[in-house]
């Protein structure tokens, strides 16, 4: 059974100040215990206010490493581009921020050069920040002909590349996406989303929990610890 605490806010102002004070409290708390700190943070709107707020906080970020949760197949100049939206946020904190693309076109090609690019860091994360689509999509674990391999496995892949279907209208474009397990052996994962759609969306995959059709229904149903969810209309 998924067990989920929400967490509900007045406006995304409040949203962000809270978000921004958990991850950095856990980055902090990482830190502490070994020194170094690998966490994983997703792209686009929702959480940009967050993203901006802890960045500003007191953590020593050259001793914390940056991956995206998932990214396009873009280059990474492009407005579409997770990576490049981070590195403007964080490498001016000097954290390390590790990109998933390197400009492949092939999304298959793409996985594995991203699989390699991770093999030297630590895993498991100490932080697995989520974001979820209206569609139930979450990273970029999406509805499509990749989306066993890439919500279950294999377990030995960190990232995989993935071609949703369909594609989203706001950016119809094959993707780079860490894996299930890579997001659901994180120390921690956190869902932060906004709109009564996307919270209709959770609250019926948690519901249905691992026998939901819905992408972040299987990876909830996965962890083996409760979930904060931090929601604002």
């Amino acid at each position: 059974m998924i067990e989920a605490e929400w967490w509900d806010y007045d406006d995304a102002e409040e949203m962000a100040e809270a978000v921004a004070g958990d991850i950095a409290y856990i980055i902090n708390q990482a830190l502490e215990a070994r020194g170094r700190a690998t966490v994983a943070f997703p792209g686009g709107a929702t959480p940009l206010p967050a993203l901006k707020k802890l960045a500003a906080m007191p953590i020593e970020w050259a001793d914390v490493t940056i991956i995206p949760t998932d990214d396009r197949l873009v280059p990474v100049t492009d407005p579409l581009s997770n990576a490049g939206m981070l590195a403007k946020i964080f490498l001016p904190k000097k954290a390390r921020v590790v990109p998933l693309t390197a400009g492949e076109s092939d999304p298959v090609m793409a996985g594995r050069a991203a699989d390699e690019r991770l093999a030297d860091l630590e895993f498991p994360l100490d932080v697995a920040w989520l974001g979820v689509g209206e569609d139930g999509h979450t990273a970029s674990i999406f509805p499509g002909p990749d989306f066993d391999a890439a919500i279950a496995g294999p377990k030995a892949r960190r990232a995989i590349g993935v071609r949703p279907d369909p594609m989203p209208a706001e950016a119809p474009v094959p993707r780079v996406t860490l894996t299930g397990p890579t997001l659901a052996t994180a120390r921690v994962v956190t869902l932060v989303l906004s709109g009564q759609a996307k919270r209709r969306t959770v609250e019926q995959a948690i519901k249905q929990g691992a026998s939901s059709l819905l992408p972040i229904g299987r990876l909830l149903a996965e962890l083996d610890m409760d979930i904060d969810i931090h929601w604002c209309a």
